[in-house]
């Protein structure tokens, strides 16, 4: 499940010596969040069910989620992010495809949401970090 990092590809774009031989040779893949979450499930070996739970989300719309039967909020891809202990690349990717604003570090609230991924916490854990600090707690 690695991904190439967007540097890498736009280096290659710069250097190709026309757009049409770099879009021959590059898949442009425009996934749901519910295939990209798949993916992850599968791939970190983990299911559905718990994640929903440990996301602290209702077991219907965590499902539709899962589904691509709903489209959640920022907060609510945030909540599955941390359930699912994603990686920054990772949760800003789930963001990316549920067309939500990617983690901005120059943002406070979201500078505290990305110290809290990198250091491994649960959705517990940044909701204290965020409410100590005085910002809009994820759930």
């Amino acid at each position: 499940m690695s991904e190439r990092l967007t540097e890498e590809v736009l280096q290659e774009l710069l250097g190709a010596p026309c757009i049409d031989s770099f879009i021959d040779d590059h898949e442009f893949s425009s996934r749901s969040l519910a295939e990209y979450l798949q993916g992850l499930l599968e791939a970190k070996h983990l299911e559905r069910v718990r994640v929903v739970r440990m996301a602290d989300l209702n077991e219907t719309f965590g499902y539709q989620i899962f589904t691509g039967a709903r489209n959640p909020s920022r907060n609510k891809v945030l909540q599955i992010a941390f359930a699912m202990a994603l990686s920054l690349r990772e949760a800003n990717r789930a963001l990316t495809c549920a067309g939500a604003s990617m983690l901005d570090p120059k943002n406070r609230r979201d500078a505290i949401i990305i110290f809290c991924l990198d250091r491994g916490c649960s959705l517990q854990r940044v909701n204290e970090e965020l409410y100590r600090l005085g910002e809009e707690t994820v759930c």
